[in-house]
């Protein structure tokens, strides 16, 4: 406890507010402070007044008289005291709450497995489950690289919402989809990290890697997808459309 809010607790002291701990940590300042030794005789006769308050032990020196606006500064002092406890819990919530929504806005894709259960997942017409059932979907397998997926495509006013279905890749890798377009130009669509254990193996975490992006494309426009490594470049699944 700070030796500010040490001061104020005199008169939560003299009334008998303090819980336990903040009891014996005033009595532990007032041995050392005199203003508080003193002002804590100044509210002797004040707690006297008040139902349900013994009166305090003598201190040492003649008390002064008590001044009328003593029990409503008190007041004030553990209500402002209170005040600054309950707004720093408040921020903290707040703070919280705005890193989580941050990293969420700034993926900008949904990485992972739907966990819903079946009947949401039926009634849930935006999760990724909906849009593999719904969407225009493309598989494909690489002989080379042993990986294969499937990629599932949607048309928004914004562009595509896109989904990959990807197995048997091993990691650590880091990778990226991407949608080339008649032109040849490339779009990031989604990107993320595969672990040691890879996707559709024996001790893999789970069968398939599934996630979704979304690309400024419109569907008619994307030619191909490339799922590629990132730092060499290597393609380990090409998806025509």
């Amino acid at each position: 406890m700070s030796a500010e809010l040490l001061h104020i607790d005199v008169g939560a002291y003299a009334l008998g507010l303090l819980e336990e701990p903040d009891r014996r940590a005033f009595e532990a300042h007032l041995s050392t402070c005199f203003s508080c030794h003193e002002e804590l005789g100044s509210l002797q006769a004040v707690a006297a007044t008040l139902d349900g308050i013994a009166p305090i032990a003598e201190p040492a020196g003649a008390p002064l008289p008590p001044e009328p606006a003593v029990v409503s500064d008190l007041l004030r002092h553990r209500a402002r005291r209170e005040r600054r406890h309950r707004t720093a819990r408040t921020v903290a919530g707040l703070a919280a709450g705005i890193v989580l929504l941050g990293g969420a806005a700034g993926a900008g894709f949904t990485l992972g497995t739907d966990h819903k259960p079946a009947q949401q997942q039926g009634q849930d017409e935006t999760g990724v489950a909906a849009l593999f059932r719904n969407g225009q979907k493309l598989t494909a397998a690489d002989s080379g690289t042993g990986a294969s997926g499937t990629v599932a495509m949607e048309p928004k006013a914004w562009g595509s919402r896109i989904g990959l279905q990807l197995t048997k890749v091993k990691g650590p890798l880091e990778c990226q989809l991407i949608a080339v377009d008649g032109a040849g130009h490339q779009h990031v669509v989604a990107g993320w990290a595969v672990p040691a254990k890879g996707y559709g193996f024996a001790g893999s975490p789970a069968p398939q890697l599934t996630l979704q992006g979304g690309t400024a494309l419109k569907p008619g426009d994307i030619s191909r997808f490339e799922v590629r490594t990132i730092g060499d470049g290597r393609t380990i699944l090409t998806v025509p459309v």
